[in-house]
Parts: C-alpha cells; structure tokens; sequence
C-alpha cells in the first residue's frame, strides 16, 4: 500500500526515528506539513513537542528562539541538551555534512535521542540528497512528493471559487484538464502560473500553464523542450498508426484510470529515413497537447565517472516531473550503439546507463509516454524489442500511390498552392519509392526554380524537380529489402498495408499514367537497379 509524504512523515515522528532526511524544494509545503504532524501529535498525547527552526542566516526560531545559535555544531549541541520534547527542523544543512565533525555529532543526536525520555526528533530539509556514508543508516528519508492530483484541483476549486465567473465557465472536464496539465509543478509554482494566466487572460490558459513546465525542463539541462510548430494533419499517410494515436488521446485522464485503462507506455517508430518517424513524434504533442520533451542521449553520457548514470537517473526524473509529458529519444540506435562491447570500451557506462532506461521503461507507471524512433535495427540492443518495454512497435515504410498524394498535397498547401492546379495522381507516379522528405525536396527545389525564372509552379517543373532526385530506395536499396525483412514478423505496418507493399503497388495506381523508368534519367545511369 502507498502512503503519501505527510502520513509518512507522521508514522516516522511516531515511531520515534532519531534523525529523518526530507528531500524536497518546497520548504514551505513541507513546513506546513511538519507543523501539521505536530498538532496532530499533540492533540492525541499529554506530552507536547515544541517546534524549532534552525538556518545559518537566523540560528533557532519557531517555539523557542537562539538566534545566536548560528554555527551547525553549535546547533547540534543545542538539539542534545534541550530538555523537552520537541522536533527540530534544519534548512539546508546538507553543506555542513562535509565536515566530519559535524556528521559525527549528528550521530551523537542519534544516540541521545534514543536513550533520552523526552520525545525528540531531529529533521534535515534540503532539496539536494546528500547523505553521507556514517551516517546513512541511522536515517530514515523521506522523498517529500510533489502536489497531487487532489491538491492541484482543490488550488483550482479554491480559485473557481474566488472568481466566480471562471467556476461558470469551468466545468469538471475542464477543471480535470488542467488539473492534468499542472501535475509536475510544485504548489508554489501551480499557484503562481495560475494567478499568471488570470492576469494575462482572464481565464486559465493551457499554453501558460506549459511555458511553466518549459521552464523547469531548461534548468534541466539533459531535456530540451521541444516547441513544435507541426500538427497531426501535417502527417501524410501512416493511417494505422494516426488512427493508434487517436484511441490514446484520452488515456492519461482519470476516466481512463476509472474505467481500468493502464496508462500508455510507448512505441518504437522503426523504418526508413525520412519516411515520417521524427515528424510524427513532434505532432503527438500538438495532438495530446503534452510536452514534447526531447532526450539527447549523447548528452546525458559525461567525463565524470558515475555522472552518465546520474544524469539518466535526472532526466527521466525531470520527464516524471512533468508529466503527462512525451519524452522523444531520436535515432535511438546511435545513443546506444556498443552496448554490446561496453565492459571493453567504456569499464560498462553505456550498459548500465542502457540498464537503467530499459528498466524504467518497463516498471514505470507514470503518465511519460516514450516515443523512440530508429533507423538501422541491426544496431539495436535485443533486450529494447522484449515485450513489455514499448505497447507496439511500428514499421514505417515508404509512402504508397494515395500517401504520396497526401504528402504533396500537405506540401503544396503550406506553399499556398491551390491543388486544382496540380495534376496529383501524375506527380504521385512521378515519385514513384520517394520518401517524405524527398517529396518534401521536390516541392521545395521545384519552387526555387520557378522563383529564378519568374514564373510560378507547376505539374511539369514539379516532375522536372523529381528527376533531378535519386531517391533513397535506390541507392540503399539493399539495406531498405533488409529491413522490410526484419520488420515482416516483427513490426506493425504503420501504414495498415503489409510491409514493402510500396515495392509493388500496381493495383493501386491502376489506370494512372505509365511509371517511368529510372534507368533513363542520366542521374540513375551507372547504378544497379536490381530485379525489385
């Protein structure tokens, strides 16, 4: 059974634990908590515990005051030979644990506290961890959790109730969505970008409230928040996994929870380049409206012995933080290249680096949802394919006859092109096993062109621009085969056709115009085209 922090805390207290270490930012929460444990104590016991504070800018406040008690061993002499009962609150004390004076008198506070008849604990507040090893199992931490759901929606009911216009406008559905959209901020911090929003805009604001937990990614310094200017119809094709995407839209609400749902894990986008992965990453955030977070794993492996482990540690924590959140892990294949060889080259950082990610990525529960994508599977680690690590993995491979139309359809019109004046079903022949970003080119160099001469696009230049364009399924196509191969018996087809279907998709373009042949563009002469 989960207990939260502040139940924690009191059981602690009860049980008389000596010295207890409370990891948290929010100073101020937890001091209410603290005060809130004591009066519960004490309406309960005949005997009365006094609450102290000490920092090193303003020595003991609180029930009594030593205001000149300003140096830590002085301060913990003060904790040995006070005479009540009581419970001492430190700030920030975790700097002073370097001195080996002090730890050892903190072990004498130890054993006074245990063989003293008054009731007496000793609590260390600081949002740094630093424990050192004498003394780390004569005490009892605890990780002060951040605001829950319930906190969170009872701030949001408070202001609801204060402004009574936005109780009107604000329904539970509403209140539930941004409710959702705060978790991973501290209270201090919730309640500030609400006020925030209400003074920008009269309203709570979902893009304000975000901008918040953009600011805590950028202090990460491992995750980069990714604004994405794209959205879930910029995506050509992919039908099966647009319509997969689609029915997880919901499912990091309390409803889903309620109704029995798990909270969704995340997919593996394994395919060809510059088919579709990475843009399909970026507009799942516009679509959930969830931080995009992008993990840089080159980043996080560092010259410090034992620091790559910390920081993987620190980034999936800083993703937990904020969730519900996306955490994108780009070319996953060459952030984990030499798993394999990593007790030869390395003394094992990137295994256990490795390690820690596959292990979090199948115990996690919570609301971060990973989207890896890959390019060359060879290179992948077997132990990132066992089940249980992603919900589905998917293959995506290149565009067919319709989602090549799609794709230059979407091009054509962020160009401001009006599509009755483009002969598709002719183009899409023309860039027969041209990726995405290929067509992407087509439009693009197309456009230059007619720029330099004056005049504006069209159906012809268009083709002109796709001849000029080897495409990648055929200076790789061996390696593309390959792969198609490989993803048959272990991938899910993204598209919902069976895998290398765009290799043989006359049926599909019946009745369109004769394919071209490659082999007559001079840019294609001297290349083996093979049999496929």
């Amino acid at each position: 059974m989960l207990v939260d922090s502040k139940t924690e805390l009191e059981h602690l207290v009860k049980a008389r634990y000596p010295i207890i270490y409370i990891n948290s930012s929010e100073e101020e929460r937890v001091e209410r908590a603290i005060v809130a444990t004591r009066d519960a104590l004490n309406a309960k016991s005949a005997v009365k515990r006094k609450l102290l504070y000490w920092s090193i800018t303003e020595g003991f406040t609180g029930d009594q005051e030593f205001t000149d008690l300003r140096d830590p061993i002085k301060a913990l002499d003060l904790l040995i030979k006070y005479e009540d009962s009581a419970l001492f609150v430190l700030r920030d004390f975790h700097p002073y644990l370097k001195d080996p004076v002090v730890v050892r008198r903190l072990r004498d506070c130890h054993r006074a506290f245990k063989e003293s008849e008054k009731l007496k604990n000793v609590m260390l507040l600081s949002s740094s961890m630093k424990i050192p090893n004498e003394v780390e199992k004569e005490m009892a931490v605890v990780d002060f959790s951040l605001p829950t759901r319930a906190d969170i929606r009872a701030l949001i009911d408070g202001l609801c109730d204060d402004f009574p216009d936005l109780g009107t406008r604000h329904g539970n559905d509403n209140r539930d969505r941004f409710t959702e959209a705060a978790l991973g901020l501290t209270y201090e911090e919730a309640n500030n970008v609400f006020a925030k929003s209400l003074v920008r805009h009269r309203d709570f604001d979902m893009d304000t409230i975000l901008s918040e937990k953009k600011a805590i990614i950028r202090k990460s310094g491992l995750l980069e928040y990714y604004e994405t200017q794209e959205q879930f119809n910029d995506v050509g094709g992919l039908k099966t996994l647009k319509d997969w995407l689609h029915k997880r839209q919901g499912a990091f609400t309390q409803q889903a929870r309620a109704f029995g749902l798990p909270v969704p894990k995340g997919i593996l986008l394994i395919g060809i380049p510059g088919c579709g992965k990475s843009l399909t990453a970026k507009a799942v955030g516009a679509l959930w409206q969830m931080p995009l977070l992008r993990l840089d794993v080159g980043k996080v492996f560092s010259g410090l012995v034992g620091s790559s482990e910390e920081n993987i540690r620190k980034a999936i924590a800083t993703a937990e933080a904020v969730a519900p959140a996306i955490l994108w892990l780009d070319e996953l294949e060459k952030g984990f290249s030499g798993v394999q060889s990593s007790g030869q080259s390395d003394a094992g950082t990137t295994a256990r680096v490795f390690g820690s990610f596959i292990t979090w990525l199948q115990e996690k529960q919570s609301a971060v949802f990973v989207i890896a994508t890959a390019n060359d599977v060879s290179m992948l680690p077997p132990e990132l394919l066992r089940k249980g690590r992603f919900d589905e993995i998917f293959f995506v491979d290149m565009p067919t006859f319709e989602e090549r139309k799609d794709i230059l359809s979407i091009h054509l019109e962020k160009k401001k092109r009006p599509l009755a004046n483009f002969d598709l079903d002719q183009l899409a022949t023309a860039t027969r096993d041209f990726s995405g970003a290929e067509l992407e080119q087509v439009v693009v160099a197309a456009l230059y062109d007619a720029f330099f001469e004056g005049a504006d696009l069209t159906t012809p230049r268009l083709e002109q621009s796709a001849s000029e364009i080897i495409p990648l399924a055929l200076t790789m196509k061996e390696k593309i085969d390959g792969l198609r191969d490989w993803a048959r018996s272990r991938a899910r087809s993204a598209s919902g056709l069976p895998i290398g279907a765009p290799a043989d998709e006359a049926a599909a373009e019946e009745g369109a115009a004769p394919k071209p042949n490659p082999a007559s563009n001079p840019r294609f002469r001297g290349l083996d085209m093979g049999n496929g």
